[in-house]
């Protein structure tokens, strides 16, 4: 190669390279530039919040004593009263056991005025009078007793409101301890759900929420009425309790559905 061709193909070459470093310069500055400090992060989505329609109070009625049930008043859904008789036992033989103690509290309580008149003429002792004394106070106790266990032959219901669930039916003998009703107050539902522990600086005692019932279709306003004690230090979240404002008679106690809580800036 002569030399005239060698200094073309420098040129040639010199040219080639600073195109490709001026490309490369382009390509860095049209880069997005980098943030200072710490990489941002895609805010975590809002969760969503599950709660549960519960009532207010509940509770499970059981027997008190081992009897035949002789009446059911109500059935499983049917509305109660305050102080309403919900169930009556056969306590027959209860009746009879409290006759034969006031017989005996009689007949006690005779010979107790016996043997003080006795006393009064120097015809008996003292220790005469101390025993007839004991006798008398225990078959009054024995009465007593007896009397108790008939005021349990008869269940009334605590507080108004519903049968949830009928356990036991007429004609059947329960054991002392054995659930008869379960029954609940549906004046007021509560709405107990949990929510991220950073939302306590705007959702507090007082503060309203909405429910959207699934079986309604419907969303209902609820007033928070309670918040959990603690915080749970894993999850990061708290236990809220709301009632539903208002009576709604188309709410019932187990119905289920997604709180939405307005979140202040």
């Amino acid at each position: 190669m002569n030399t005239l061709s060698r200094i073309a193909a420098l040129v040639g070459a010199s040219l080639l390279a600073g195109h490709t470093l001026a490309q490369a310069q382009v390509q860095r500055t049209n880069l997005p530039a980098a943030p200072a400090g710490a990489i941002s992060l895609p805010a975590a989505p809002e969760p969503e919040l599950r709660a549960q329609l519960t009532p207010r109070r509940y509770t499970t009625l059981a027997a008190e004593i081992g009897a035949r049930i002789e009446h059911l008043a109500v059935t499983e859904g049917g509305v109660i009263r305050a102080g309403e008789v919900l169930l009556r036992f056969d306590c027959s033989l209860q009746k009879a056991q409290l006759d034969r103690a006031r017989a005996s509290l009689g007949a006690a309580e005779k010979q107790l005025a016996t043997q003080r008149r006795l006393v009064e003429l120097n015809a008996t002792g003292r220790q005469e009078v101390d025993m007839a004394e004991a006798e008398v106070a225990k078959t009054r106790a024995e009465a007593a007793q007896i009397d108790v266990q008939l005021g349990k032959c008869t269940v009334v219901a605590p507080f108004s409101g519903r049968v949830a669930e009928q356990k036991v039916r007429e004609q059947q003998y329960v054991q002392p301890g054995q659930a008869l009703l379960e029954v609940l107050d549906d004046s007021v539902l509560e709405v107990e759900f949990i929510m991220p522990s950073r939302w306590l600086q705007s959702v507090r005692v007082g503060s309203t929420v909405q429910i959207a019932v699934d079986e309604t279709g419907r969303s209902y306003p609820a007033k928070v009425q309670r918040l959990g004690a603690r915080v749970d230090p894993v999850s990061q979240s708290v236990k809220v309790i709301a009632a539903i404002e208002g009576r709604r008679a188309e709410l019932m106690a187990g119905m289920s559905g997604r709180v939405l809580v307005k979140r202040g800036p």
